[in-house]
């Protein structure tokens, strides 16, 4: 509705020009608030996944956690934290933010370990391996293609909920389009958003190359094919 109801050009290219230490500025706050939030909820979901897979009894609890904090709305979430961890602080804005990975993360590290074929355990078991080696030389490089799925559907998730975080003052981009907003001037609005896409997609393109490094086989398998 405000885009189509300001005033003036779309975009004010004179605007940006004077405005780009802002933007770059804004753009490395939201890239820096994604790799942390992806970065946390990666470290914590790896062993609560593992857990969750070796004990059966554990994963209905876990995930039913997780769920239950995805499914909070963004600010809502915030506004509870905020008491804990400080009002229009970074914590509050980061906690937030892993706990929207975690329910991915943890869903696709079961389901990627629960994928590991039987043929697997039994040739890890035929050479000897402990468990400990076994989980780390055949179940997780196995799992990975699911892990690395995980990352990637939550990597593009974070970077959208990292402008709703400009509500307390700590949202990259977000705080463009708050500020476009406020002023009824497209402009900054379409510049978040647009730098908000670009970076979903170099993010995914990104992790796509990260996935055809540490997955050689699949490469060569979709070669062959």
């Amino acid at each position: 509705m405000a885009l189509v109801a300001s005033a003036g050009p779309l975009l004010q290219w004179s605007w940006i020009s004077s405005q780009s230490g802002t933007i770059l500025s804004l753009l490395v706050q939201h890239i820096e608030l994604t790799a942390i939030a992806v970065g946390v909820g990666l470290a914590i979901s790896l062993p609560l996944g593992i857990a969750a897979w070796r004990l059966p009894a554990l994963r209905t609890p876990l995930v039913g956690f997780t769920g239950l904090l995805y499914v909070i709305p963004s600010v809502a979430l915030m506004a509870m934290l905020a008491p804990l961890t400080g009002f229009f602080s970074v914590t509050t804005a980061e906690v937030a933010l892993v706990s929207y990975t975690l329910l991915i993360l943890v869903r696709n590290t079961v389901a990627g370990l629960a994928s590991v074929p039987e043929d697997a355990h039994e040739a890890a078991r035929g050479m000897g391996y402990t468990q400990l080696e076994e989980l780390f030389r055949v179940q997780l490089p196995l799992a990975l293609p699911s892990v690395l799925a995980g990352l990637r559907v939550a990597t593009v998730t974070t970077v959208g909920l990292v402008n709703v975080t400009a509500f307390i003052g700590q949202g990259g981009l977000g705080q463009l389009i708050i500020q476009g907003f406020g002023e009824d001037f497209n402009t900054p609005i379409v510049v978040g958003l647009v730098l908000s896409v670009l970076l979903a997609g170099v993010a995914d393109a990104l992790l796509v190359g990260l996935e055809h490094a540490v997955l050689p086989w699949r490469r060569a398998g979709a070669g062959g094919a």
